[in-house]
Order: C-alpha cells, then structure tokens, then sequence
C-alpha cells in the first residue's frame, strides 16, 4: 500500500472519534507528554487503534492520539513518539505528521528530551531550536528516501530556514514574561541511540557547533517542512553532555528532569499555541 494510502486510512479511523479539524500538531517528547491531559474535550485515540501507526515502546511515551482544545485553538498531538533506535523505518516514525497535516494542522510545535553540550546549559532549561545536524541522515537515513509523492510535497524540500523565525521570537516573547523559564536558542543534533554518547562523541559534537544532543525530532521537522508546515522546535535540557561529565547519564534522570520543569513547559507551550492564531492572522 502507497503510503498515501495509508494517512488516509489512518485519518478515517481518526475522524471516527471527532470532527474537529486541528490547526496545530504538538509531539511530545520524554516525560513532557502530560501537557495533553490539559487538552478540554479530548478524543483520545490510542496508536493500537490507528492502521498504519507504529507503538511506542519507551517508558515516558504514553502512546495515544489527543485531539481536542489548548488555549481555545485545536490542536492534535502525540503524546509519545517513535524513535528510530526503535527499529522503525523513518516512514513509519514520520507517519504521524503526514497525518497531522492531512488533519488540517499547518504548524508543528515539536518537542523532546535533550543533553546540553553547551556548557552554559543546565538541567531544567530550555532551547529553542535554530538548526539542526542531522548524524543519522549526513550517513544516508532520511524520511525522504524513495520515490517522491507531489501529493506531500517537492522532491527536494528546502532546510536552510526549517524552525520559524516568528514562531521563536513569540516563544521568546512568552518565556521572557516567565522569570522562572531560561531559554535558550541553539543547534540541536540527532544522533541514532538507544546508547547514550561517548565523552569523545560530545566533544566532538561540540567542536562543530552542537548546543543540545538528542534522539529523535529531525525526521519528524523534515516531513513537516517537506508538507509546508511551520515548525517550532522545542528541547528540555535534561542533563549535561559537555563530554567532561564524570558521573553517568541514564533514562530514569531523563524522565525526573522533565517531570520537574512539567508547570514550566506547560506554560511556555500553552503560552505559544495561544498566540499562534494571532501571528498567522498577521502575518
């Protein structure tokens, strides 16, 4: 089956739950995935019930589909994504955002769980997402793979200006009303996992301009951009990763850091769904 095919057939068990049409898709990252208990008068679908959806296996991804009211503005989101370390194929990983876009939504507020190689990073800050490195696709891993659909988008999407500059400066504008945030903007690179970097790796990815390090995220904005959405990239720095670290990363640190800073991203993100609406209308 093409895989066009297959968002439509993802989409129709999807509009068996509810006719609300999103303007916005959210895809939250480790432990970050409670926002979408704020979301009033939800229809939560869960993966297992979605043709075509692959099943999150990572303690911290909850698996389902919300599709419901943030700020007064329709929103869908994941709560829980699918990695690559998984075993999934970039298509199969991506596949939800092909169907948020089919859905209606024409912004993506993409999120996740990430190590701060910058120095001047601390746990429980956050980064706004200038660029990206993408590891797994500079080796040839890339969600575009294969003959192109023109019903997504053009063969050779451009990513030079792929995170929104105006949806950053309105995350700015929401942190900056927030004493409490500390938000950072920076380059976020992807490597595959599930192992977690070695100090020569950090060091390395800090001599080419790395600032946070994470697992996920890239797939996801490049089938964004290829469909024509806005993207806003979010990171949580759950640890640091300058690569001098004498101690050891591990997932149960991850999840308590994000658990920590929960009223904090809830805010932020709230703060810029709400205001999303306004921006478009102006811009």
């Amino acid at each position: 089956m093409e895989l066009y095919d297959q968002v439509l057939e993802a989409i129709q068990a999807i509009q068996t739950r509810t006719s609300l049409k999103p303007e916005v898709g959210v895809i939250l990252g480790s432990g970050l995935g409670d926002l979408a208990t704020e979301i009033a008068e939800p229809a939560i679908v869960p993966y297992a019930d979605i043709p075509h959806f692959a099943r999150s296996t990572v303690k911290g991804h909850a698996g389902r589909l919300i599709i419901g009211l943030l700020e007064n503005v329709p929103v869908v989101a994941m709560q829980g994504r699918f990695h690559l370390y998984e075993g999934y194929h970039l298509q199969v990983l991506t596949l939800p955002v092909r169907v948020m876009r089919q859905l209606g939504a024409h912004t993506l507020i993409v999120t996740n769980a990430a190590g701060g190689v910058n120095p001047a990073y601390r746990p429980g800050d956050f980064m706004l997402i200038r660029d990206h490195i993408n590891m797994p696709g500079l080796a040839g891993a890339n969600p575009l793979l294969g003959p192109n659909d023109e019903r997504f988008g053009g063969r050779f999407p451009p990513l030079a200006h792929a995170y929104d500059a105006q949806l950053r400066a309105l995350a700015h504008s929401i942190a900056a009303s927030s004493p409490e945030i500390m938000l950072h903007e920076g380059i976020y690179t992807m490597v595959g996992g599930p192992n977690y970097e070695t100090g020569a790796e950090l060091r390395f990815l800090r001599a080419v301009g790395t600032d946070a390090v994470g697992m996920s995220t890239v797939p996801e904005v490049i089938v964004a951009r290829h469909a024509g959405m806005q993207v806003l990239g979010l990171s949580l720095i759950t640890n640091t990763a300058t690569g001098n670290e004498t101690g050891e990363v591990n997932h149960a640190e991850v999840l308590a850091a994000a658990d920590a800073v929960r009223p904090r991203f809830a805010a932020l993100v709230r703060g810029i769904v709400r205001e999303i609406p306004r921006l478009i209308a102006t811009s």
